[in-house]
């Protein structure tokens, strides 16, 4: 384990893989051509929130490879700190994007039994965690493989015995396992933390239900969070906080790639709830930094800075 100990305001934990990408539109078949990067919705969520000013940890496994390399550089590249095992008997997960059209993507993962997924409770940096402000999980951790979602509870336990507040996405991935099965890992984790975010068809599968962005928040804080965000995409975002409800309309922006939206709408939303800064703040940061992350090609590369955000919205489209 690579760990200089460095204590951190936001300790994440999960995988990131290797991304290779089309370059233009049409059949991957026929692409001669790949862009190579990274990708995973952890380390999406670190940089988002590095970019906003907090100082995080990305706790994670890859290969002894070069694309094990690829990953643990660009991360650090971000002024992210990263906890990094290096494992010698799996490689570093893969996923491809084939933009079958300008406006239309397909993901392709190959992510069983690498080593993202081979995350076991002793990688984690106990004091690193327990010194922490929050610890954000995701529930690709919980789906990705068992000894995976062992090392998300054991976070859960470490954070919990620190009085480090847990904050918990539950990301769905059908890919990973069917609904019931993510259902009953939700039930397992939603009692432990403290602030949860779902997308609405996400949250409907939590509760066993359907509903109203206000009924769904208030399902998923009856579980145990006493902080429940509903994200709602171009729609924005409903939320139930302490007990009161509030909802935030979107900012509209001509979307390039939505994906990475959701971990930068997590990201602005924790960022200033480190700050201390009330619920409406919060929302408005949240939604403004899932906007941005929408405006270029890439999970990423399109995150904001702290001082890029009232760009949205402003009328003037030069800055001089």
């Amino acid at each position: 384990m690579i760990s200089e100990q460095r204590f951190t305001d936001v300790v994440t934990v999960g995988e990131t893989m290797a991304l290779m990408r089309s370059t233009v539109p049409g059949p991957l078949a026929h692409n001669a051509q790949l862009g190579l990067g990274v990708g995973g919705s952890e380390s999406n969520f670190a940089i988002a929130l590095r970019r906003l000013g907090a100082s995080v940890t990305w706790v994670g496994r890859v290969g002894q490879d070069a694309l094990g390399d690829l990953v643990e550089r660009e991360i650090r590249g971000e002024d992210v700190h990263t906890v990094v095992v290096r494992d010698p008997q799996a490689a570093t997960a893969l996923m491809i994007k084939e933009s079958r059209t300008s406006h239309h993507q397909k993901v392709y993962y190959y992510r069983q039994n690498q080593a993202g997924s081979r995350i076991e409770p002793a990688d984690l940096p106990r004091d690193v965690i327990s010194r922490a402000k929050a610890l954000h999980l995701t529930g690709i951790s919980a789906g990705l493989s068992s000894s995976s979602e062992r090392t998300l509870h054991a976070a859960i336990d470490i954070a919990q015995a620190a009085g480090v507040q847990v904050v918990f996405d539950l990301n769905y991935r059908a890919g990973l396992w069917n609904e019931e099965q993510a259902r009953e890992a939700y039930a397992r984790i939603l009692p432990r933390v403290d602030v949860v975010f779902a997308g609405d068809d996400e949250a409907a599968i939590a509760l066993g239900h359907h509903g109203e962005p206000a009924a769904l928040a208030e399902g998923l804080a009856a579980l145990g969070p006493t902080q429940a965000i509903i994200k709602l995409g171009e729609r924005g975002c409903a939320a139930l906080i302490d007990g009161t409800y509030y909802e935030r309309e979107a900012v509209a922006v001509d979307a390039v790639d939505t994906v990475g939206a959701g971990d930068a709408f997590v990201a602005g939303y924790v960022a200033e709830l480190l700050a201390g800064l009330p619920p409406a703040d919060r929302l408005e940061t949240a939604v403004r930094t899932g906007a941005f992350a929408c405006l270029v090609p890439g999970d990423w590369e399109g995150m904001p800075r702290r001082n890029e955000l009232g760009l949205l919205g402003t009328s003037e489209p030069v800055i001089r």
